[in-house]
């Protein structure tokens, strides 16, 4: 683990190397805010991707709408919900779907003080590490 914060289980924070890591992919997202864009996504989404050099494993993620993998791969919450408001989702399905829930479950954590604190404050702890 690089950085402290890399302990953090769940945790994707977009430091510099994620930045750069998702750069492009990142600049597809932000392009969604004008509609001439989307509407050339919409009509033929792989000639639009082309336009960005992202990594073979980025495009899938975009193409699966792995919103989670997203972020794994350098992708920043803020531009990957530029795609998932132009699939018509808030930010509460995106965030059922990161954490395996309906959106009603969701919905239900959130207004009961969000996720339990146990399990979830140390991978290293998780592992039984010290």
């Amino acid at each position: 683990m690089d950085k402290d914060y890399d302990d953090i289980p769940g945790t994707y924070v977009f430091d510099t190397k994620r930045c750069k890591e998702g750069f492009h992919l990142n600049k597809f997202c932000k392009s969604l805010d004008q509609a001439e864009n989307r509407e050339q996504f919409r009509a033929n989404p792989d000639t639009y991707l082309d336009q960005y050099p992202m990594t073979a494993e980025q495009r899938k993620m975009i193409n699966d709408r792995d919103w989670l993998g997203m972020l794994q791969v350098g992708g920043n919450i803020y531009y990957t919900f530029k795609l998932a408001i132009f699939d018509g989702l808030t930010m509460q399905h995106v965030g059922g779907m990161m954490s395996d829930m309906t959106v009603d479950e969701f919905k239900a954590m959130m207004l009961g003080g969000g996720r339990k604190l146990e399990g979830n404050q140390s991978k290293k702890q998780n592992q039984g590490g010290s």
